[in-house]
């Protein structure tokens, strides 16, 4: 197997959070020495000369945790590369990965098949706001981006000029455009799948807990909750599994997360929030 990671490529990004989806050396060789232990195992870089080193390598298999790098169809340049080759890899494909990069292509979908979520708005300006019709408050994020990127305390939005400001924001550092959420409250739950077709299963609810984090601490799992709060110098008990809710509820998460499991068509593992 050749996991495919992404370390070294410097972007161009103007935030402070640039590098928060790639993983860690420590993260890397997690997962190396576990699929050591019944295969030969090559790193390879997902970089521009991913293309020749497959091409040569001939894997038998790719293990893909490459987040890619340039453009809002990063994560799916490695699988199809793949495809291409006809190397067989783990995880969903281009089609899939390049929708749920895309927030708003998910959201669409999603609505279009009746799932629920929150009433939302891609927008490019600060004025494309003024005559919003939503009820505040407001989470604004940008629209490609994962591992929190982009969502800080100031995503939350109370009013008109608390949201200009995030979309000014947004635009400027991310270079896309921002997604407006209208806000959920209550509790938050992370839930992943494993596993294809009938055979896919739900794995235990996960429930984000908030209690650990200062009483002014807006309950959004951003940024500042995930990489400057929650440290492992100084670690929160963040994350309750299995959740402690009833079975009523258990079912209706579980249910709502299969379905948007295969209606998005992912392959192999997903994790939904």
């Amino acid at each position: 197997l050749s996991p495919i990671l992404n370390q070294t490529q410097v972007q161009t990004q103007k935030s402070i959070d640039a590098y928060a989806e790639w993983d860690t050396w420590e993260t890397i060789n997690a997962v190396k020495a576990a699929i050591e232990f019944f295969h030969e195992v090559t790193l390879v870089e997902a970089d521009e000369n991913a293309f020749e080193t497959l091409r040569q390598l001939k894997p038998d298999i790719v293990f893909n945790i490459a987040e890619g790098f340039n453009g809002m169809s990063r994560e799916a340049q490695i699988p199809a590369i793949l495809d291409m080759l006809q190397i067989p890899y783990t995880g969903s494909d281009p089609l899939t990965l390049a929708t749920c990069l895309d927030k708003s292509r998910t959201k669409e979908v999603l609505s279009y098949n009746k799932i629920p979520n929150p009433k939302f708005l891609l927008v490019n300006s600060q004025e494309e706001a003024d005559n919003l019709d939503f009820d505040y408050p407001l989470i604004v994020k940008p629209v490609s981006e994962g591992s929190s990127k982009g969502i800080f305390s100031s995503s939350f939005a109370k009013n008109l000029s608390e949201l200009k400001s995030e979309i000014g924001r947004i635009v400027a550092e991310y270079n896309q455009p921002a997604l407006i959420e209208e806000f959920l409250p209550g509790r938050e739950f992370t839930v992943a799948i494993i596993g294809n077709g009938n055979e896919a299963e739900v794995l235990p609810v996960v429930e984000i807990q908030y209690n650990d984090f200062p009483e002014d601490f807006i309950p959004i799992y951003s940024y500042e909750a995930k990489w400057i709060l929650d440290t492992k110098e100084d670690p929160l008990e963040v994350f309750s599994c299995p959740a402690k809710i009833d079975k009523k509820l258990e079912d209706k998460i579980k249910s709502t997360v299969l379905q948007t499991y295969n209606i998005l068509r992912c392959k192999d593992w997903s994790r939904i929030d």
